[in-house]
C-alpha cells in the first residue's frame, strides 16, 4: 500500500512539472511575439531540419537567429509536447536543436565580422 501511495505522489509530482514548463513554455513565447517574429516558409524550413532531415536556407537562418534563443527553445520544447510527435526522442531532438542553433549563430556571426 505504501509504494502505491509513493507513485501516486510520484505521477502527480510529474505530471505537475510537465504542466508547468508547458506553461513557462507557452509564457515565453506569448510575452515575446515568437510565433510572429519568422515567415512561415522559415518555419517550416526550420522545423523540416529540427524534426526531420533537411537543410535551411541562408535567410531562414537568419530569422531563425532573429528570433532569439528563448524564442526557439520554447517553440521547439511546445512542439515536442504534442501528442503527434510522441514518438520522437525528446533528448535527440533538443541536441538537434542547439546544433542547429549553434551552427547558424556562428555563421551568422561570421558573415557579421567579414561584412
Amino acid at each position: 500500500m505504501a509504494s502505491l501511495n509513493v507513485y501516486s505522489v510520484l505521477v502527480v509530482f510529474l505530471t505537475c512539472r510537465a504542466v508547468m514548463a508547458t506553461k513557462e513554455n507557452d509564457q515565453i513565447i506569448k510575452e515575446n511575439n515568437c510565433e510572429t517574429k519568422m515567415g512561415f516558409h522559415c518555419v517550416l524550413e526550420a522545423f523540416t531540419r529540427i524534426f526531420e532531415t533537411g537543410s535551411i536556407s541562408n535567410k531562414c537562418c537568419g530569422e531563425l537567429v532573429v528570433l532569439g534563443k528563448d524564442c526557439h527553445s520554447a517553440l521547439v520544447k511546445r512542439t515536442l509536447e504534442n501528442h503527434l510527435y510522441k514518438d520522437l526522442s525528446p533528448a535527440t531532438i533538443i541536441v538537434k536543436s542547439n546544433q542547429t542553433w549553434n551552427i547558424f549563430l556562428a555563421l551568422i556571426n561570421s558573415r557579421s565580422l567579414s561584412a
